[in-house]
């Protein structure tokens, strides 16, 4: 008979080891290569959409950009010598904010007029009505507008017509013996133009008004009628 000292503890279990699953080599490739597929997929997605988004970028704040860039911009409009004193002459000048592909939509044209010395006036083509180019007729000294009639005297002021105001006119300084406009800084309504005495306004009720244009004018002094 064993003694019982030499009897194993009645509580202790003997375990096997377990065996670990066998990794299939195939399935583990499979694996990496879709995660390698799937991470350049994505990268790829990426790229794609930073090459689409510059162009998108660059149209929305290409001009705002460009405009802070060009609102300095002094242009140079040709030698003293180009303007004789007492002439009008049509330039022509490169917009600051125009691209490559602009063309020639991005050549602005302006009336240069030298009145005496260094004295200039610098004009925007444009109708102070609704934008229309004014032509600049030497044997009448006016500007005439062809869409409605407008007509401004030689120093830009209104003569006649629908415009309220004279042409819009550039900021110019000589240098150098050369005439420099501020073409960043376009002259617009927001801009100061040429002001003239506005148009007369007639107050009372309709048929004041009317019997105010009516009204026949004296003669001479002593008329009352």
């Amino acid at each position: 008979m064993i003694p019982s000292e030499q009897l194993p503890p009645t509580d202790h279990t003997i375990t096997e080891p377990v065996a670990e699953p066998v990794k299939d080599p195939a399935i583990a490739a499979g694996h990496s290569r879709r995660t390698f597929l799937f991470t350049l997929a994505l990268m790829v997605n990426a790229a794609v959409g930073v090459v689409l988004a510059i162009p998108i970028v660059g149209y929305v704040l290409g001009p705002a950009l460009k405009k802070t860039g060009a609102d300095n911009s002094w242009i140079n409009l040709g030698p003293l010598s180009d303007f004789p004193e007492g002439e009008t002459r049509l330039v022509s000048y490169r917009n600051p904010i125009t691209t490559q592909w602009d063309g020639q939509t991005g050549d602005v044209p302006a009336w240069v007029r030298r009145v005496s010395g260094e004295t200039f006036q610098v004009f925007a083509i444009n109708c102070a009505h609704l934008g229309c180019p004014v032509r600049w007729f030497a044997q009448s000294k006016l500007f005439l507008c062809p869409c409605h009639g407008g007509a401004y005297y030689a120093d830009g002021s209104r003569a006649s017509g629908p415009p309220e105001r004279g042409l819009f006119e550039y900021q110019h300084k000589i240098s150098n013996g050369t005439l420099m406009i501020s073409a960043g800084r376009m002259p617009t309504l927001a801009n100061e133009a040429k002001n003239v005495t506005p148009l007369t306004q007639i107050e009372g009720t309709p048929a004041a008004r009317l019997a105010a244009i009516d009204k026949p004018q004296p003669r001479c002094s002593s008329c009352q009628t």
